[in-house]
Parts: C-alpha cells; structure tokens; sequence
C-alpha cells in the first residue's frame, strides 16, 4: 500500500518514511503544502495521506480543504503537535478521517494507517480470504490451507496489492508506482521475477496476465 507523507521536519520526515517502509508501506514523502496539491492533482495512486498542519507555502487545513472540494477520496490521517480540543474539531471538520498528535509510537500511526485503508475498502477485519489463501494485512503474512505460505516482503506487498484491487487488472505502471514510489526503482525485470515467484506460491492458474490490461488474481 502507497503512502502520501507530507511534513516538512525532516528529521521526522525520515523517520516515519523509514519506518513506515520497514512495515511495509510504500512512503513518498513531500514537504510543503502547495507540493502536495499539486502531486495530488496528477497522482491518484496512493492509499492514505499522512498530513502535517504547519506546513510551508500551504497550511495543512487548506491542503485538506482543497482535497475534500476535488472530491478526491483518499483517506486522510492528521499528524500535528497541535493537540487542542479546537484543533482536533477542525481538522475533523475539514474531512480528516483521523487525528494523531504528536509524540506519537509509530506502531500506532501503522495501525490507524490499516485501519484506515481497510474501512476505504469496505472491510472491518485484517483477514483477507481468496480461494485457499488467508491473508493478513497488517502483518502481511499468508496461509494456504492453514499452511504459512514462506513470502517475500516484496512477494506479502505485491499479493496485498492484488487482493485488494481484484477483481480489477493492474497495468505495470500501476503496479510498479504503489510498489517502488518515487525513491525506489526496482530493476527492468524485478516485477516479472516477483510475479512468477508468487504465482508458484498460490498455485497454477492463480495469477492472470492478459496483453493490454496487466495482471490480476484468477
């Protein structure tokens, strides 16, 4: 899953991307306002928005404000020191689906990150079941049959992906966006390598490709 962290303190900037990545999220991170507008103007491909309030060149509220008038429907999580009573309602209000003051555990903002995504998917619980597959989302592990099925990080995000978006076909562009963001690059062939690896994984047949449309769980 894709994460938009948008905070201008770097020190803390690199901290949640860092740690937010080692659970398994696929950070990009900005640090203005008006960067942000813009990147979410022209990039639809991201789960959640982690938002900062203070931010240069366009408070974080109107960043919000902005977001809610373009009826882009992203869930959007508030990450401030701003921890007043009135701060709280109006980030609310603006169309903040949750509120996280800081200091903060960062376990928690990855909690309330997958609690967030799975109640923009309609889901209530972690458990994701596909044929014999039983998927955890917060932990991102697997069990076929009740067997733990042995995947990669990699392999646990690109499943997540496709169990999420199915019975949809994903395109490489819009795989390789939510997987690597803009930082990472993966090499020319690493998406084909991962996906074969999975499909042998969950069984023959598993995964589709059809020519122009991309891949999506059988």
């Amino acid at each position: 899953m894709r994460i938009l962290l948008v905070e201008d303190d770097p020190l803390l900037g690199d901290g949640v991307q860092e740690g937010l990545r080692d659970a398994g999220w696929t950070v990009d991170w900005l640090s203005d306002g008006e960067a942000a507008r813009t990147t979410l103007q022209a990039d639809a491909a991201f789960d959640a928005l982690v938002l900062d309030l203070g931010l240069p060149r366009l408070p974080g509220l109107d960043v919000l404000r902005w977001l809610r008038s373009a009826r882009i429907n992203i869930p959007v999580l508030i990450l401030t020191a701003r921890d007043g009573v009135a701060d709280r309602i109006a980030g609310l209000n603006a169309g903040a689906d949750d509120y996280l003051v800081k200091p903060f555990a960062l376990g928690e903002l990855d909690a309330r990150l997958h609690a967030l995504v799975r109640r923009a998917n309609g889901r209530a619980g972690t458990d994701i079941v596909w044929r014999d597959i039983h998927f955890d989302s917060s932990s991102l592990t697997a069990r076929r049959n009740g067997e733990v099925v042995n995947l990669t990080s990699m392999e646990a995000r690109l499943l997540q992906l496709l169990l999420s978006h199915r019975p949809r076909y994903l395109s490489r562009e819009q795989i390789e966006v939510r997987l690597y963001g803009w930082l990472e690059s993966g090499e020319s062939n690493s998406l084909d390598v991962h996906l074969s690896h999975l499909r042998k994984k969950l069984g023959a047949g598993s995964i589709e490709n059809t020519r122009g449309l991309g891949w999506r769980l059988a």
